[in-house]
């Protein structure tokens, strides 16, 4: 679908005036090209869309949670449970889009803006970072503060509560086994995290906008959306820890308000994926300069 504008028109002839700068988008989405779908179409849909992330609160239940990182401790195992994953989700997802039939556009997968999503998403993925550490830890150093707590108390309380990456992947794999670091900064970070995962965060916005175009129709609307999406987002990554919650939600709001302002998936799936990649990137480097690090590998 094109990008809609107002054509200026000359005084002497019909044709547009030429321009380099794309007009802008104007501020409420389009009717989603489903949406004459009965509703409760987009009520099973949207279920079972909220309903995935939700799964992860079964990692918190005694006698349920695994005992080693979810993507395996070796290569063959990285590529098993990525395989399984993205099979896992593309049922879930499938069933999902059978009820709906969401379109392409419907689902913001058309890409815009030529090559431009490419520089921006590092510019974004840089952003993000600062702007998660902005709005997490800087409330925890004053919540910490207000109780009296010592610089040094803040710093210990700060490792204890730290997102718990050994839980994601093997710390030992990702610093020695060079297979398992390269797939980890590329297929992890930008088709298993960073397609899929903002695949669902574009299906969720959508079946949010079907469902009550008025308050989800407009590009505010559908920002507050990207809000209500981080949540069920920050959920799905409780087995982390809490504070790996409250930072994976700041993260999906950033990059759902990537998605919206630019109505493509794109841009928010490549900053996602370079998000990711900096970080198992620097994780080699962490497990050296941490001893709490360290001591999650074991002897």
């Amino acid at each position: 679908m094109a990008d809609l504008g107002v054509i200026p028109i000359t005084a002497m002839n019909d044709s547009p005036a030429p321009s380099a700068v794309p007009p802008p988008l104007p501020p409420d989405f389009p009717p989603l090209a489903a949406a004459g779908r009965r509703r409760w179409r987009w009520w099973i849909h949207l279920s079972i869309l909220t309903l995935l992330p939700l799964l992860a609160l079964l990692s918190t239940i005694p006698g349920v949670e695994s005992t080693g990182p979810a993507l395996g401790r070796s290569t063959r195992g990285l590529l098993v449970v990525s395989a399984i994953q993205l099979f896992f989700f593309a049922v879930i997802f499938g069933l999902a889009w059978i009820f709906s039939r969401a379109t392409w556009d419907d689902l913001l997968l058309r890409w815009r803006g030529g090559l431009w999503p490419i520089p921006l998403s590092v510019a974004y993925s840089i952003a993000l970072r600062l702007g998660v550490g902005i709005a997490v830890m800087i409330p925890y150093a004053v919540f910490m503060a207000v109780r009296g707590a010592t610089p040094e108390a803040m710093e210990r309380s700060a490792m204890e509560n730290r997102p718990q990456v050994e839980t994601l992947v093997d710390l030992a794999a990702l610093r020695d086994d060079p297979a398992y670091f390269w797939l980890s900064i590329t297929f992890v970070s930008f088709v298993l995290a960073g397609l899929r995962e903002e695949l669902w965060r574009a299906g969720f916005l959508a079946g949010l906008r079907a469902l009550w175009p008025r308050r989800f129709g407009s590009r505010a609307g559908q920002i507050v959306a990207a809000g209500v999406a981080a949540i069920f987002f920050g959920i799905a990554h409780v087995r982390m820890g809490m504070l790996a919650v409250a930072m994976t939600a700041v993260l999906g709001f950033g990059l759902g308000v990537i998605m919206v302002l630019h109505r493509s998936i794109w841009p928010a799936v490549l900053t996602h994926g370079m998000f990711n990649a900096a970080t198992f990137a620097l994780l080699p480097w962490l497990v050296e300069k941490l001893p709490e690090l360290q001591k999650s590998l074991g002897p």
